[in-house]
């Protein structure tokens, strides 16, 4: 439905054949992904993409790459350990070890390192046990409750429009209706259509 592709043109790893993406009023479309990042929007993306032989401790510490603020960088390490107790706990750990739940509060830690003003998550709860959803759902409001801004893209309609204060469905690549996460949630199609009820 082009999800997917749209979060990745908007963080710079596609160029986009046509139109422009604008963030914090300065076009981004030809900006490198790496720039991209600097200038305060990180991507946490489908499928977490974490480096599965690195430790966790590595794995975070590369969210950090772009920054020269080490007492910043050190107090955001703590904020995602503070998120993720499982994250402190097995900070040596190769990444490659941990379950998919575990995997997603590392992908989504290591987007929080670059300290960004709009975080982008792409379908984290693919793929986890409803128990994990729930936690990676009630860190998305925590994190909303601490001022981040996030976009967040997810088949499971009723968890992401619960939790939204605006939405988008979109069908073939194409925005068909927008509204409230609220509205959207009690919207006849969207009921029908994405939620499978009569």
């Amino acid at each position: 439905a082009g999800k997917t592709t749209t979060l990745r043109t908007i963080s710079g790893l596609i160029r986009p054949e046509s139109g422009e993406v604008w963030f914090d009023g300065a076009r981004i479309d030809r900006t490198p992904a790496h720039e991209v990042l600097t200038r305060g929007l990180a991507h946490s993306p489908e499928g977490r993409r974490i480096f599965p032989r690195l430790t966790v401790e590595e794995n975070l510490m590369l969210g950090a790459f772009a920054r020269k603020d080490r007492a910043g960088v050190s107090q955001d390490h703590e904020r995602v350990f503070n998120l993720f107790d499982i994250l402190r706990e097995r900070r040596s750990q190769p990444a490659g070890t941990f379950s998919g739940g575990e995997q997603q509060m590392l992908a989504i830690g290591r987007a929080m390192m670059s300290r960004p003003k709009l975080l982008m998550m792409d379908e984290p709860s693919m793929g986890l046990s409803p128990l994990m959803m729930q936690r990676i759902m009630s860190t998305i409001v925590e994190l909303q409750s601490e001022g981040v801004t996030i976009l967040l893209v997810e088949q499971n309609a009723p968890a992401a429009l619960s939790l939204a204060n605006y939405g988008y469905v979109l069908e073939v690549g194409k925005i068909v209706l927008e509204n409230t996460g609220k509205a959207l949630l009690v919207d006849e199609n969207v009921r029908k259509v994405y939620l499978g009820e009569e």
